[in-house]
């Protein structure tokens, strides 16, 4: 990350309580989406998944295909690489 990046938009600083969250192991779709202030239906609904499939990998029962990851970063702003484990 670099000063032209992040004045660019390219790169974001995420506040330290959340960066603390993903160190701890928590989930990061629920993190992001925490960040970004959607509830599960509104991150679904932008991503065009259902909000059950997003529940099922926040909680861990599913781990979601690459397609479904990519179409919830893409709705979070957000790169693949940051919701992989």
């Amino acid at each position: 990350m670099s000063l032209n990046t992040l004045a660019a938009g390219e790169d974001e600083l995420l506040p330290a309580d959340y960066v603390n969250r993903l160190l701890n192991g928590e989930n990061a779709l629920c993190v992001y989406r925490d960040l970004r202030g959607m509830t599960q239906a509104a991150l679904a609904e932008k991503a065009g998944v259902n909000r059950v499939t997003v529940a099922e990998i926040e909680t861990g029962r599913k781990q979601g295909s690459v397609a479904t990851l990519r179409a919830l970063a893409n709705a979070l702003g957000v790169s693949l690489d940051d919701l992989a484990d």
